[in-house]
């Protein structure tokens, strides 16, 4: 009997695109980390720790969500735990792939 390939890890693909905040999306730092409060889906969600908090505030002038982690101060080798953070704020809508570049949002 053979064992099928693991999934792919949908947090590594994600940290190559950009991403930004949800514009429904309330943020409240916290000692913790923050409270993330989507207004449209009620969703409230919680980052455990305040570095992710930073990656989170970086996402919206980062090339990549890549670029915010590392800009965060996340170590490479834990890029993988980061991303799947990540994933699971995608799939709460609180972030959303963004469609505009950085220097757009200014224009």
């Amino acid at each position: 009997m053979s064992v099928p390939p693991p999934a792919p890890d949908p947090g590594l693909d994600l940290l190559d695109r950009a991403w930004e905040l949800h514009p429904s999306v309330s943020v409240r730092p916290e000692p913790f980390g923050a409270l993330m409060y989507h207004f449209g889906n009620r969703r409230l969600s919680f980052l455990k720790t305040r570095q992710l908090l930073d990656v989170v505030n970086a996402l919206a002038t980062a090339p990549s969500a890549r670029s915010a982690c590392l800009a965060a101060g996340v170590d490479p080798a834990q890029l993988p735990v980061l991303g799947r953070a990540l994933a699971s704020l995608a799939a709460g809508d609180l972030i959303r792939p963004r469609t505009t570049s950085p220097a757009e949002d200014t224009a």
